[in-house]
């Protein structure tokens, strides 16, 4: 990709074109019941967006990544779901969505995550050490598509929940 990617927090000015991006994103999905981009209103509204980043070219937010608290065993233990990361369809595969996902993680870095839970699809998400650890559990979806990564401790064991936003 030549043109250049900037990675920065949400501003109030981003929301819709942050839905637009997200809408998009999702249209054509297999995988997607297309409610993405109300889960992240709904998140953002309960003060429940632990990090929230845009990635900008040329000034033009072209994509978006959102991680909330998880709980495992009912309990919140400092471990984050990564959902959903989109990018606009004319800029994908190109890079955007890696540079969002790595600032991500280094963004729960910095709130002392000690993990980071994704359901997706491994080939991508192993690429950022994310892998499918049969100790964590999400119920209704095949195991491997559900992957950890491990950031610091030990590798808890139960249930994950998502926010009820994911419902």
């Amino acid at each position: 990709m030549n043109q250049n990617i900037n990675i920065r927090p949400e501003r109030n000015d981003d929301i819709n074109a942050i839905e637009k991006i997200i809408i998009e994103a999702f249209k054509n999905s297999p995988h997607s019941n297309q409610t993405e981009h109300k889960i992240v209103t709904k998140l953002r509204n309960d003060n429940s967006l632990s990090v929230s980043l845009v990635a900008e070219v040329n000034k033009m937010v072209v994509g978006h990544i959102a991680f909330s608290k998880v709980k495992i065993n009912d309990e919140f233990i400092e471990w984050y779901g990564l959902a959903p990361v989109s990018v606009n369809p004319e800029y994908q595969n190109q890079g955007v969505g890696s540079q969002l996902i790595r600032a991500g993680l280094s963004a729960i870095r910095e709130l002392d995550a000690k993990g980071c839970v994704i359901l997706g699809e491994p080939a991508y998400y192993n690429r950022f050490g994310f892998k499918a650890f049969s100790g964590l559990v999400f119920n209704g979806v095949p195991p491997e598509y559900f992957q950890s990564l491990l950031l610091m401790g030990d590798m808890p064991k139960g249930n994950i929940e998502y926010h009820k936003a994911f419902a």
